[in-house]
């Protein structure tokens, strides 16, 4: 579909004012991957140098148990460009894209997992992108067979839930694997919740958009930190975090119910009267008394859902709490580009 006059009058406006050479911020966040992070530096560097762009790593050590903060730590004395932020323990993927969102200096960033499924070449498409004017360009996972069948159909299945019920449009097949200009990063900044679901917020806050598609390969070593269980809670908390529609579709349900209740108590009392009195069967009793209690203890859970968030909003905790912050050396200029 083409974009609108308007679209296309803003996309270019946006073309005119970017910067020759922004520093860009490579956010990293890390959580037990000793096994790949070599390798990971090994793609990268080359091609942050083609890039022409003066750059720097933020990586963020969610609570590694393992040496990936020794690694990283001896890549920054080496003079890798950039800093390592510890964390005082693993707070979760979401808490340490925010802190790396806070710490990086770049005009733009590109947030990217060391697995190396999400690949770097495509960084430079990410820029041609953002030249054209777009602010948020991202990564979209057209080939997804290095996922087993049961997460590529929950993922489909998640996705088209969350576009229906919330009133934001979350571009699916799309991971956290993007670039962003410094308007999206300030603008996420100022977004103060504590139950943080990143690729909603990605969308929320809008700005120019376009999509890089790619084959997500498998990972290039270790494994992965995500189980269903964790996936699910995921899932749950983005739900939550962007619409109240589970409340109202339980609530015109809970009316459905109350009203065919009523319907039949109605049609019991006439013909009780008409017909003289009727001893109703145990199991039918049974029935009834299970099906309404389920559906009020259901109903209690998913407000409590929604009573936890506001829970934890009001203790007002900080997302995240550092450890240590490990500088390495100052940002380091690309190659210039041939043209």
């Amino acid at each position: 579909m083409q974009p609108t006059p308007a679209a296309q009058v803003y996309v270019s406006r946006r073309k005119q004012i970017r910067p020759d050479r922004p520093l860009l911020s490579v956010i990293v966040p890390v959580y037990n991957e000793e096994d790949v992070i070599r390798h990971f530096l090994e793609a990268t560097r080359p091609v942050l140098e083609e890039t022409g762009f003066p750059f720097e790593y933020v990586f963020i050590d969610d609570g590694s148990r393992d040496a990936t903060a020794d690694i990283l730590t001896e890549e920054l004395a080496n003079g890798l460009p950039g800093r390592l932020l510890g964390l005082s323990r693993n707070f979760g993927k979401e808490a340490a894209l925010s802190a790396g969102l806070e710490a990086a200096k770049g005009g733009i960033a590109v947030i990217i997992d060391a697995d190396l499924q999400d690949p770097p070449e495509l960084i430079h498409q990410m820029i041609d992108g953002w030249r054209a004017g777009y602010d948020v360009v991202y990564g979209l996972r057209v080939d997804r067979t290095s996922d087993t069948l049961i997460k590529r159909s929950t993922a489909g299945m998640f996705y088209q839930v969350f576009n229906k019920l919330s009133n934001i449009d979350m571009p699916a097949n799309a991971g956290d694997f993007r670039l962003i200009d410094r308007t999206v990063i300030d603008a996420l900044l100022r977004l103060p919740e504590r139950n943080r679901f990143m690729k909603g917020l990605f969308a929320w806050v809008g700005f120019p958009s376009m999509a890089v598609p790619y084959e997500r390969p498998q990972r290039k070593a270790g494994t992965g930190k995500f189980n269903y269980w964790k996936l699910w809670n995921f899932a749950l908390d983005g739900i939550a975090g962007f619409t109240t529609m589970p409340l109202r579709i339980w609530f015109y349900g809970g009316a459905l119910v109350s009203l065919i209740a009523f319907t039949y108590a109605l049609y019991l009392t006439l013909r009780v009267l008409i017909f003289g009195i009727d001893v109703p069967g145990y199991t039918s009793l049974m029935v009834a008394v299970l099906f309404f209690s389920g559906v009020q203890l259901l109903s209690i859970g998913m407000i409590g859902e929604y009573i936890s968030r506001l829970f934890n909003e009001t203790k007002q905790r900080p997302v995240y709490l550092l450890q240590d912050v490990i500088e390495g050396g100052p940002a380091k200029d690309g190659k210039p580009d041939a043209n």
